[in-house]
């Protein structure tokens, strides 16, 4: 008797994700969750993943709320 059950990933068909491992879109939760960004709502988004991340991540670094400006008087 197994001591734990493997699990299957969380997530339903027709949700897509990106595959980071794998470096593909796929539909449904085909990986572990570690390994996958979404659900996105189709395809072509998923497919953009990487390059929404860039792009959210420019805009959290340029944020003030999180960083604000430098004091560079001195």
């Amino acid at each position: 008797m197994a001591l734990f059950k493997k699990r299957k990933p969380a997530g339903k068909p027709g949700e897509w994700y990106y595959c980071l491992e794998h470096k593909k879109v796929e539909e449904g939760p085909e990986c572990p969750g570690k390994d996958r960004m979404g659900p996105y709502g189709s395809p072509d988004e998923a497919a953009r993943a990487m390059e929404t991340a860039r792009e959210r991540n420019v805009e959290w670094e340029t944020d003030p709320r999180w960083n604000p400006p430098r004091d560079t008087a001195g």
